[in-house]
């Protein structure tokens, strides 16, 4: 699939007369949630339209807060938050969760007007290049995942998600980071979703012995993949360094099928992501996924195997 994308410079939708456009979105992201590479340089039309949101809900929220007579520090009290982070949902510098809107609503007795706008202000936390991948996590019955760079998003814990965050070059603000965790702490809502979708993660040995952060934070990490991996709708499998096939050499790459038994492949590489329709691709990841997963210790010695690591430390 690398070989296949690797030239493109920008984002080409793959799904063509298959259909879907809408769904079938493509463009420039790095491995994570699809924004690990956005550092606000080359800022796309719709990206600052979903800032718009952003900005437009918080002037909402502030104008209902002041119609209330609560001081920034009062109402934040009620939230749970200081005055500074109330001062950055209202400026459109900060993202509130779902959870946050809901008991803002109830707070300034809004009547629903503050949860209006849940759905606009969720998607307008990720870029319009992920926004399509995201709107597929929510709506999938199944989602399979392959990651042989780093734990996939939707297993990390909050330390390792600021480590890595904390690692990218040039550096990223501390609000940017705090803004892109509460996003990716989101996403994981997708582990207690009713009906629950079908999840399986395998990833090779290097990613859980990589000690990013700290050894500490790894082993919280370890800690959390085994506490996650006992959900009955989840398996962890681990591709040992000395598996000698692997058909996973192409890299990363996520299989996603929706409601109606259509299925998507979400890849991405440096710089460049693809979320495609195509019957045959996806017929055929969904393939390689298979191989991969037979290759790979079952979801019970991979527990063990991590528990070994964990060991270690």
């Amino acid at each position: 699939m690398a070989e296949r994308k690797g030239a493109a410079a920008g984002a080409e939708v793959a799904s063509g007369e298959h259909g879907d456009r809408d769904d079938a979105v493509a463009a420039v992201v790095s491995l994570g949630d699809g924004w690990e590479n956005d550092d606000g340089a080359g800022r796309r039309p719709e990206d600052e339209a979903g800032r718009g949101v952003v900005v437009a809900f918080g002037q909402t929220m502030k104008t209902l807060r002041l119609r209330e007579g609560l001081e920034r520090e009062e109402f934040g009290r009620r939230l749970g938050y200081s005055a500074s982070t109330v001062a950055s949902f209202e400026q459109g510098r900060r993202i509130p969760s779902p959870r946050t809107i809901e008991r803002a609503d109830e707070v300034l007795r809004a009547g629903g007007l503050l949860c209006l706008w849940k759905e606009q202000v969720e998607r307008a936390q990720y870029p319009a290049r992920f926004q399509g991948m995201a709107k597929l996590e929510k709506e999938c019955i199944e989602l399979l995942m392959y990651d042989a760079l780093i734990i996939n998003g939707l297993l990390q814990t909050e330390e390792y998600m600021r480590a890595l965050l904390g690692m990218r070059r040039p550096p990223l603000t501390q609000e940017t980071i705090d803004q892109r965790v509460t996003a990716r702490l989101a996403r994981q809502d997708i582990f207690d979703r009713q009906p629950t979708p079908l999840l399986g993660f395998v990833m090779t040995e290097a990613v859980l012995r990589q000690r990013y952060g700290s050894k500490d934070v790894l082993r919280g990490q370890l800690e959390h993949l085994l506490l996650i991996g006992q959900k009955r709708n989840v398996e962890i499998q681990v591709m040992p360094l000395s598996c000698e096939d692997n058909a996973g050499v192409n890299g990363p790459f996520t299989v996603v099928t929706r409601k109606d038994g259509k299925k998507f492949i979400y890849s991405e590489a440096h710089a460049i992501s693809t979320l495609e329709a195509d019957p045959e691709q996806t017929a055929l990841a969904a393939a390689r996924y298979g191989i991969i997963r037979s290759q790979a210790f079952s979801p019970r010695e991979s527990s063990q195997f991590i528990e070994r690591l964990l060991g270690e430390l």
